[in-house]
């Protein structure tokens, strides 16, 4: 057999790298899993979570998301944030509309959620042998979210390794955050790239009972200033005022 045929044969025959990736059936989320698998060839697991969180119909986006780019292994776990409190995405404080960055953590951040996603995320990649968690972190339009911070993210990676069995057997973890430095257009743009269909994704902290955005919330706001600044229209409906 030549080199060329020896080469083709060990590139079908090599395992694929596993990664964990974190769907929430937003966005990003969504932007990151296409990244992975298109850009990366990762086997891919996607992970999400109930957390009490109120656009919970951000579950079934997630599940459709997951189902329509072939992923066959789609989990949901749950994780009862809301008793934590201190969130207007898991408590009933009012979700701020057209509100004006003041520089401060809003309060739709919801405490520690990363770091919680991001441990649960950590162990089942363990299980099933994926050496990448994947996450749609970004700090540019992020809200001023401390837990979507490439220092948080590294901080993270290092506790992960020091504290699981496969950090202490010498195996790689790492957390990738392919969308830390875009901006909202920018995101777009590489997922249109890449064939996603935005009109399955939701990101509205405060939709109404059918799932459709209010358009007033501060995630609303970013991404219809994303789709907007590429000069497309966001193929989710929004309300006339």
């Amino acid at each position: 057999m030549c080199d060329v045929e020896n080469a083709v044969k060990h590139d079908m025959t090599k395992a694929k790298v596993k990664a964990i990736v974190l769907l929430s059936g937003g966005l990003d989320s969504a932007t990151a899993l296409a990244w992975a698998i298109r850009e990366k060839s990762w086997q891919c697991t996607t992970l999400a979570f109930d957390y009490g969180q109120r656009h919970h119909v951000e579950l079934e986006a997630s599940a459709a998301i997951a189902d329509v780019n072939g992923i066959a292994d789609h989990r949901v776990i749950r994780v009862d944030l809301g008793v934590i409190g201190g969130s207007a995405l898991t408590t009933d404080l009012d979700v701020p509309k057209d509100s004006a960055d003041d520089g401060n953590i809003p309060v739709t951040y919801v405490p520690a959620r990363n770091l919680v996603f991001l441990s649960l995320a950590a162990g089942l990649a363990e299980t099933v042998g994926a050496s990448k968690i994947v996450i749609g972190a970004n700090v540019v339009d992020y809200s001023g979210y401390p837990d979507c911070r490439p220092e948080f993210l590294d901080s993270f990676v290092k506790t992960a390794l020091l504290g699981t069995k496969a950090g202490s057997e010498g195996r790689d973890m790492e957390v990738v955050a392919p969308l830390i430095a875009l901006d909202k257009s920018e995101i777009i743009a590489m997922g249109l790239k890449l064939g996603l269909d935005y009109a399955l994704t939701r990101s509205c902290y405060d939709p109404d009972k059918q799932g459709m955005p209010c358009g007033h919330c501060d995630s609303c706001i970013f991404r219809r200033a994303g789709f907007e600044a590429l000069g497309k229209s966001d193929p989710l409906p929004y309300p006339r005022n």
